[in-house]
């Protein structure tokens, strides 16, 4: 018994999903990959009239995940596809960043042991490392730029599922750093809200970063949480229900499927 997971896009912000939710008919689903393969965690990003999504490409026969690309034109018709990203070890997770007139990547590849951030050379095609910012083995890292400092969103492995259930956090002045974990972390506990799930997205001036709901079965559900100021230092803890200090997170809201990248 293994999972064969879907994905899918849809041309609509985070902010609009989260707003007005949405219904099946709407997502346009990547391309079936065969018995023994799937694609996950996507990523999207809209550039020269056609939209690239970037995935995680996870074929059993191997055991090694690898990033692909599929592009689609304004009528939503697949126009391309092919490897994005490959390494010796497992990547997914690749969610992109903009920053310095340059397109970043940052994937998952806890099993270097440490976080890699890659440069765009030729979209959306070839990539460079460009900076080891973590030398701890991240897992579903998010970042944001939020209040005129760079923030870092993520997991860690460990034992009794940790991915699942503990949300860390690390900050910079920039990109590459140096980051900070911040000392109040693991921020927030619990399986229904605390692995990064998508990319993180602003509405009037709240901060909100889609989380996986665990509860059940991994990434089972995605979970929305906000945050109207994030502190380098917890002030004072505040409680989320399950007695865990918090950086000042707001209400959790639910949306009907996984977030991935600028669209939906």
């Amino acid at each position: 018994m293994y999972d064969l997971w879907r994905s899918g896009f849809v041309r609509r912000s985070l902010a609009g999903v989260h707003a007005g939710g949405m219904v099946a008919r709407d997502v346009t689903w990547l391309p079936d990959q065969g018995p023994f393969a799937y694609v996950a965690d996507p990523f999207a990003i809209e550039r020269d009239g056609r939209l690239t999504v970037f995935a995680e490409h996870f074929d059993y026969r191997s055991r090694r995940g690898e990033i692909r690309y599929f592009q689609y034109d304004a009528s939503n018709a697949l126009v391309g596809e092919g490897v994005a990203l490959a390494e010796p070890y497992h990547l997914s997770y690749p969610s992109l960043i903009e920053d310095g007139g340059e397109l970043y990547m940052l994937p998952e590849g806890y099993k270097s042991g440490g976080l890699t951030l890659y440069r765009c050379v030729r979209f959306p095609d070839q990539w460079e490392p460009a900076h080891r910012i973590l030398d701890v083995p991240a897992i579903d890292a998010t970042v944001v730029k939020h209040g005129g400092r760079w923030w870092m969103f993520y997991a860690l492995p460990g034992p009794a599922d940790r991915a699942m259930r503990e949300l860390h956090v690390a900050y910079a002045d920039a990109l590459t750093g140096p980051w900070t974990p911040h000392s109040g972390n693991p921020v927030c506990s619990g399986f229904h809200a605390s692995r990064p799930g998508g990319t993180a997205f602003e509405v009037d001036g709240v901060l909100h970063l889609p989380v996986q709901d665990c509860a059940e079965t991994y990434g089972a559900a995605i979970n929305v949480r906000g945050s109207k100021r994030l502190l380098r230092k917890p002030s004072r803890p505040r409680s989320l229900g399950d007695g865990t200090p918090t950086i000042s997170w707001t209400a959790t809201w639910t949306v009907s499927t996984p977030c991935p990248g600028r669209e939906t």
